[in-house]
Formats: structure tokens, sequence, C-alpha cells
């Protein structure tokens, strides 16, 4: 019957245009580097309708959305955006948004500051409500201030939020103990999702710890299902931590100075040393020769670990670019292959050298090391 089938190409750009607000909704509250937004989208949608109703939506779900009055971006960074919004509606010959140009100025009359908000969409723009779709983190403008690089959310954080929002099973209904919070992310994603029966964040620094203790009531979690603790990696003993009872323990980006691997070594390893716990540390890789060093000195704790392989879903909005890298962490079983070679040496040297050599050439999988995972680096 005519006019029954829909109008697909006007369906298609419907979608489209959705996909793309959602895309500047998710990169404006995590405060992503302008050049990473969809512009040409927009260009070429203001160079075909010559109308500023794209704009007029974009800035509905970034500058005049209720999350931006209760947990907004940086001064400095909405500002720009504004800016950029101007440009583009200016070069296309559009005619001026008198909303736009408000809301720049409601932004210039702001005071800057050290601080800003930073949010992390978990939903798409229609599901996302204030204190509801989002994990918002107060955070410092600066990457390092207050002597520590704690006060920001980095690359494996975001990694390792979108690793557990695929892999939920491993924390469902687990206590969790996090090596090194920060601000708060990767733990608040987890008991938003996860359903973890307790969760426990840690760090040391006292700024980093009273940053990590608002963010976390901010997004709603509170004693006893999660809580903040101060764990020192230098004093902290292995009583220490297994008072915690933890089924998980996990970390982000913890490798990242050679003066802190050995104290983050002692730990994994007190760790490993009472309920063998699941352990993941997830490292941005930066510095080969760091990320290399961690991994020698783990060995010479006898810890020997797998790479978490795998594509992982990508919830979060943020700049893609070194390489990271989750690996499981587990007690070394070289004991016992030692012992077992220890045992075919003897009677190679005492029976048939030659046929036990040829075996032990042909068969380097011992019966002691039967089921030892195999090791990558």
């Amino acid at each position: 019957m005519e006019g029954s089938e829909p109008d697909r190409p006007a369906e298609s750009d419907a979608v489209e245009k959705t996909d793309v607000l959602r895309d500047f909704q998710a990169s404006f509250f995590a405060m992503r580097r302008l050049r990473s937004f969809p512009w040409t989208f927009l260009e070429k949608y203001l160079e075909c309708n010559k109308s500023s109703d794209l704009i007029s939506d974009i800035l509905k779900q970034t500058c005049l959305h209720s999350l931006s009055r209760t947990c907004p971006p940086s001064v400095r960074y909405r500002k720009r955006f504004l800016s950029e919004l101007i440009r583009r509606e200016e070069a296309a010959g559009c005619d001026p948004l008198d909303e736009l140009y408000d809301a720049l100025a409601e932004v210039i009359a702001a005071e800057d500051t050290t601080e800003c908000y930073k949010s992390y969409l978990l939903y798409s723009f229609r599901a996302l409500q204030p204190g509801g779709g989002a994990v918002s983190l107060l955070e410092s403008v600066a990457l390092i201030s207050e002597g520590t690089t704690g006060l920001v959310t980095w690359e494996a954080a975001l990694y390792l939020a979108e690793w557990a929002l695929d892999h939920r099973h491993t924390f469902t209904g687990r206590t969790v103990l996090e090596l090194g919070s920060g601000v708060g992310l990767t733990g608040v994603a987890i008991c938003r999702s996860c359903g973890p029966s307790r969760y426990v964040f840690s760090d040391c620094h006292p700024e980093v710890l009273q940053k990590l203790r608002g963010n976390v009531r901010r997004n709603g979690l509170t004693e006893p299902a999660a809580a903040v603790e101060e764990l020192d990696w230098t004093t902290v003993t292995g009583a220490r931590v297994a008072q915690v009872g933890a089924d998980v323990v996990i970390a982000a980006d913890v490798v990242y100075d050679p003066e802190v691997v050995e104290s983050l070594v002692k730990l994994l390893s007190e760790v490993l040393r009472g309920s063998s716990p699941e352990l993941l540390v997830c490292s941005t890789v930066r510095n080969q020769e760091t990320y290399g060093g961690f991994k020698q000195q783990l060995r010479g704790a006898g810890i020997e670990h797998r790479v978490m392989s795998g594509d992982v879903s990508r919830v979060f909005h943020y700049d893609r670019v070194a390489p990271v890298e989750i690996i499981s962490l587990f007690r070394s079983r070289q004991g016992g292959a030692t012992s077992g070679r220890t045992f075919w040496s003897q009677l190679s040297s005492q029976l048939c050298p030659l046929l036990v050599r040829r075996f032990l050439l042909k068969s380097p999988s011992l019966p002691s090391e039967e089921g030892n995972p195999e090791r990558r680096d």
C-alpha cells in the first residue's frame, strides 16, 4: 500500500543524529579533547540545513543539561567548547542562536577553580538523569597537584571499569578490595553495575583520600557496602590486608613509577600469601622498561601472571593512545616444577642417561608442571 514504507534515509539520519548527540554529550562531560568531537557531522548538517536546531540540541545535552548545573566541567573547558560551537555556526552562515551566546556569557562570568567535575556516562543520553546514569567525580584540573597524580582519572581506570562491565560475574556478590583507587572511577562503576557485596576503596595520600570519600558519597555509595580505607603500601601488613576478607583484589594504573614498584610487589605478595583472592592489575604501558621491571620483580617474588586477552566493550569516551593491559596474578608453581626436574635429573645420571635425556627434550612439560598456565611476558 502506498505510503506504508518508512522513509529509510530520514530514519537513518535520525539515528545518526541521535548517535552524534550522545557522542557530544559523553565527550563533553568527560572533558575529552575538543578535536575528538564529531564536528564533521555538524558541519555537513549546518551546510545542508542552514539551521541552528542541531546546535540547540547539542547545547541542551551539554551546557544546559541539568548535570552541568550540579557537576559542571571546568570553566575554561566550557568556554572553549561554546566558542567552538559559535565559530562553527558563524562559518555556516546560520542565524545566531541567542541561547548559545547567553550560555557563553554565563561561563565567562563564572570564576575558574583548580577543581572540576568529570562525568563518565554509563548509559545513553536519553536515560541520563542527574546522579543516575553517570559516574560524576570531583577531580583536579591539573594532572599533577598536591604532589600526586591521584587526583585525576587515568586511562587504565576507565579500561578496567569497562572490563568489569563485560565480566560482572567476577564481582557480583563478592568482596572487592581496590588498591590505589585515586578519585574512584573504577570502584564507583563496579558498585553501580556489578553488584559486589562489599567494596573497599583504598589509597594513602591525604588529599586523594579526602577527594575519594567525597566522590563515593556523591555517587550514593555508603557504609557498609562501600568503604574508604587508608592503605600505605610501604607499611601495610599482610594481616591488615587479610582483615578485608577480599575475594577479588584489583588495581589500575599503579605501575607508573619504578620507585613504587618494589613496595607494590611486596604488597601483592602479601595478598597472595593469604587466602589467594583473584588478583587483577590493569596498566597503561607508557614505558616498556618500567612495566617490564614490574613483571621481572613479580617473577622474583614468586608471582606469575596471565594476560587477560580479548576485546573490551567501549563504554566511556576517552583517548585510547597508549596500550592498556590487564594481568591476572597468581602464586608461582615453580617449586613443584623444580622438584620434578630434580627427580628426572637424578634418574638421568643413575640409569639410562641417553634415553632419559631424549625424553626430556621431547617432553618439556613434566607431570609436576601439569596445569601450570602459560606465562606471557
